[in-house]
């Protein structure tokens, strides 16, 4: 173990993480037969395999998955030795990283987090968007606000709100079509959705809960191209509050009845929740989802 590199461990663990070379590769920014060189160097010096190989990839061996548990604590360690270093006032700068989907970042992240470094000018905020999951118990952020509980090990999920969701129109698109005077003349109009194969999370198909095979005439796997799509009237779109589409000239469809709910989640590894960094974000964006009342549980 004296020989054994903290270099070559840190490789492991994205490795461990992505399951597949090529991956960790790509997120370590380094090639792949550098990868490859490091876990043999790390297997040689241990004298035990941590993976199993196969053509579908790689799976960790038993030995592996005791490694995985105890090398995980050592970069807790490592983790919570830099927050100690590195407290307020020091001279190099903090960083925590905030996971989540465009569209929550985009049109509601964007107007509370100027908030929080003026609240915490020490700590560098990295706000990381994807239309996919992102793992926080593999340590691709700090923090995830998304739309479903994280059922990962050592993860703490909180539910921290709940939002509706609208269809909306553009005049231009009224004008043309007319709008539905009831539910059962919902299925009688074109709608503005997500490209189906392209759906990693099941929260998003909230249009399909208000109508079940709705005439899709035009899709994207983003939530804002959907917006500024349905400002040109070519179809219906269904847009959560938060949003507020109003602003680009959008406006609500039978409001009363037309509507989808979903949670929004905070998911938090449980290591890294008290630390200093962390802990001062997860406790503003509870304040704010709390006092929001379009996020009223």
């Amino acid at each position: 173990m004296e020989r054994v590199s903290w270099d070559d461990v840190r490789i492991f663990l994205h490795v461990a993480r992505a399951g597949n070379l090529s991956r960790a590769a790509k997120s370590l920014h380094i090639d792949q037969s550098t990868v490859s060189r490091h876990i043999a160097q790390l297997e040689y010096e241990l004298g035990l395999s941590l993976f199993d190989r196969a053509r579908s990839g790689l799976t960790l061996s038993e030995f592996g998955k005791r490694f995985l548990k105890s090398t995980e604590a050592m970069e807790t360690g490592f983790f919570k030795l830099k927050d100690e270093l590195f407290a307020p006032g020091a001279e190099q700068r903090q960083s925590v990283r905030l996971g989540t989907m465009e569209g929550i970042a985009s049109l509601y992240l964007t107007d509370v987090l100027p908030e929080f470094q003026r609240l915490h000018p020490e700590i560098l905020l990295e706000l990381v968007t994807s239309s996919q999951r992102i793992h926080v118990n593999q340590r691709e952020a700090d923090i995830f606000i998304g739309f479903f509980e994280s059922l990962g090990r050592g993860m703490d999920a909180e539910r921290i709100g709940r939002f509706a969701l609208y269809l909306y129109a553009a005049p231009v698109y009224a004008e043309r079509h007319g709008l539905p005077r009831n539910l059962g003349q919902l299925s009688g109009h074109s709608y503005i959705g997500y490209v189906e194969d392209q759906i990693q999370i099941d929260a998003v198909r909230w249009l399909q809960d208000l109508v079940p095979d709705p005439h899709l005439i035009c899709v994207s796997s983003s939530m804002l191209a959907q917006m500024f799509l349905a400002t040109k009237g070519i179809g219906l779109v269904m847009l959560p509050s938060f949003a507020n589409a109003e602003r680009f000239g959008l406006f609500r469809v039978m409001p009363e009845t037309a509507y989808v709910m979903r949670d929004v989640w905070m998911n938090v590894h449980r290591e890294l929740r008290y630390s200093a960094r962390v802990k001062s974000l997860v406790e503003f964006l509870q304040c704010r989802f709390h006092e929001d009342t379009q996020f009223g549980l």
